[in-house]
């Protein structure tokens, strides 16, 4: 339900069965942190024990749709998975769409906690107020697709929506996913794996409550207003046209698509892994919707011929087209398709997957890995079929497929022999497939964030400057357009400050970070009118934001508490020491110097400590956050 207070929470406890609904019912707490991400974030630093490991049977995984998730309105479907990360033992923040929030919703949740540690394999199931751990050994070593189906067989329900694991979540590859509505993933940082090791193969929830909304006719009216600017805004249509890979072909042009491991910026025959060629080709079958979303710019795919055909699966996005595609040095649509099939169908995220592939190939590139440690593969970069093969082998850990599932820091270290100098990898994060030596306000995005070197807690797409409105946008920001410019340091902080708080005001919302953070059909302004008129809890564009600003903080006060300074605000060894190959500018590198340059710049606007890069006691107290000064102050300097 929308948190017209309270907000509701449904706690379930692996280990004793325990299941319990408590609220959140302080008006000036939910007004605070909005809900979804917001609400979870705070519970987690309230929460945060640092003697607890991800895998600490006290260790809280948290599902949490936005505060208008269930609503008409546009591209709220999302949901925000937290947890402490095995991958980079620090918060973090993963989110996903599909139709699984929305249902929690229905059913009267605002937050799902999970703790606890179950001693068999188990599920839970939801239906309205009717809450269970079932047994799940019947589905214990089944893959997504075929989890899905046979809980809704058993309950007999087609409308069930689950977030489950795959065989890669049981098995705790380190970047297990979370897969939701089969083929949505929350990817990143290792959800999944903290899911098999609760023994935990799902949640399935169905939902049949209605949302009331508190003003329906200025709820109305704003979304007329929202509609409206969704109509007029030039990037919409491209996107439900093409999906995310529109950007391929343009991203390849100007050097900047990442080929074999980020040691080139383009590929010939890039047109076979282009959104256009999965129309032309005949792959593309269907454009797919999120909750309430009338963008759709998921993908449907099938391999109707050759060696893989018989494929089907969600996408592919750009992250899988580059990961199993240019990264791997490659543009066999279908390989590319296959391999992102066995990412969703045993739970593996796409970036990891691709990048720990990558950073094999260079090994054998280099010479410093033998056929034997490769277990008689051929990882010559293009051989397709050691792309798929491999995607296999780590979602099962065999073989060599164990030390890559391992994630890229640890096999680096494991492995030795330099190798960590061509690992893309940061505080344990494989980074996503974006060339920050040619972006620069992704590259200060990339090493400030507390999630680690990837897009999806900032995308900053405004400083390329591609259209009008994001022109519009770095104006709005910095005061003039000349600033939408990648290759530049000037008033990248400014940059990155504000997509960071609008990206946390999304996800409390449950909003998608195209509208915000891509496209800008949905500003600062749109969402507190949208949000006060759906609660009943009046809000302003400043507070909007102030609230992201927030949820920022509290994640940095979070990853201070765990020792995080700025000396750990990095890119990978790749980035910070290699000139980008094929570059169209110069400086196309991402140095001590320019990062510590930016970083300067990014914590004096948000006023932390510029020695340890951490939120000063005067901030704290400037976003009422002064519960957790106390507990900031026994592990840091917050002068």
């Amino acid at each position: 339900m929308l948190p017209t207070m309270p907000i509701d929470i449904l706690t379930v406890n692996l280990s004793n069965g325990e299941i319990v609904q408590n609220k959140i019912e302080d008006p000036s707490v939910i007004k605070k942190y909005i809900g979804g991400r917001g609400i979870a974030t705070y519970m987690l630093l309230k929460e945060l024990d640092t003697e607890a490991s991800p895998y600490d049977e006290s260790s809280s995984i948290i599902f949490a749709p936005g505060a208008l998730t269930g609503t008409a309105m546009p591209c709220s479907g999302r949901t925000s998975i937290l947890f402490k990360s095995p991958a980079t033992g620090k918060f973090f923040k993963t989110n996903v769409g599909g139709h699984f929030g929305a249902q929690l919703k229905f059913a009267g949740y605002d937050l799902l906690v999970v703790k606890g540690k179950a001693e068999k394999p188990v599920y839970i199931y939801i239906d309205d107020d009717s809450v269970e751990i079932k047994d799940a050994s019947f589905l214990w070593g089944k893959d997504v697709r075929e989890t899905n189906a046979l809980i809704r067989e058993t309950h007999d329900d087609p409308h069930i929506q689950t977030a489950c694991i795959g065989p890669a979540g049981e098995n705790k590859v380190l970047y297990a996913s979370v897969q939701v509505s089969i083929y949505n993933a929350a990817g990143r940082g290792g959800g999944g794996a903290i899911m098999g090791d609760k023994n935990l193969k799902a949640i399935a929830v169905r939902g049949t409550k209605g949302i009331k909304i508190a003003h329906p006719e200025r709820y109305f009216k704003a979304l007329e207003v929202i509609y409206g600017k969704m109509n007029s805004v030039p990037g919409v249509k491209p996107l439900s046209d093409y999906g995310t890979s529109i950007g391929v072909e343009s991203t390849n042009a100007v050097g900047a698509f990442p080929v074999k491991n980020f040691q080139e910026g383009s590929i010939d025959n890039i047109k076979f892994l282009t959104g256009q060629y999965l129309v032309e080709g005949g792959f593309l079958k269907r454009k797919i919707s999120c909750y309430s979303c009338p963008v759709a710019c998921h993908r449907f795919v099938t391999v109707d011929k050759g060696k893989y055909r018989g494929t089907y699966t969600g996408g592919p996005e750009y992250e899988t087209l580059n990961a199993f595609g240019g990264g791997c040095g490659t543009t066999d649509t279908a390989t590319v398709i296959k391999a992102g099939e066995l990412c969703n169908i045993y739970g593996m995220d796409v970036i990891s997957t691709g990048g720990c592939i990558q950073w094999l190939m260079e090994c054998w590139q280099r010479g410093v890995i033998t056929k034997e440690e490769a277990d008689g593969l051929d990882l010559s970069w293009g051989n397709n079929d050691t792309i798929v093969e491999l995607v296999e082998k780590i979602a099962y850990r065999k073989g060599i497929g164990d030390l890559l599932a391992k994630g890229l820091k640890e096999a680096s270290e494991e492995f030795g022999r330099e190798s960590y100098k061509w690992a893309v990898q940061a505080r344990g994060l494989e980074q996503s497939r974006v060339e920050t030596r040619s972006a620069f306000a992704y590259a200060l995005a990339f090493a400030i964030s507390s999630r680690g070197p990837d897009h999806l807690n900032t995308e900053t797409l405004a400083e390329f400057g591609g259209d009008s409105e994001a022109r519009r946008v770095i104006k709005d920001i910095t005061g003039s357009e000349e600033y939408a410019y990648p290759h530049t340091t000037d008033k990248r902080a400014e940059i990155v400050r504000w997509h960071e708080d609008i990206y946390a005001a999304s996800d409390c919302t449950g909003i998608c970070a195209f509208p915000t953070t891509a496209q800008f059909w949905v500003s600062e302004y749109d969402i507190a009118e949208i949000y006060s008129a759906a609660t009943g809890i009046e809000m302003n564009a400043d507070m909007v934001m102030k609230a992201g600003r927030r949820i920022i903080t509290m994640e940095r006060i979070y990853n201070g508490i765990l020792g995080h300074t700025r000396k750990d605000d990095v890119l990978p060894y790749r980035m910070m020491n290699e000139y980008q190959n094929g570059a169209m500018h110069e400086g196309a590198i991402n140095s001590k110097e320019m990062l510590d340059l930016m970083k300067d710049e990014y914590f004096k606007l948000h006023n932390w400590n510029m020695k340890n890069g951490l939120p000063t006691k005067e901030i704290m107290e400037h976003l009422e956050l002064e519960e957790f000064i106390e507990k900031a102050s026994n592990y840091y300097d917050l002068a």
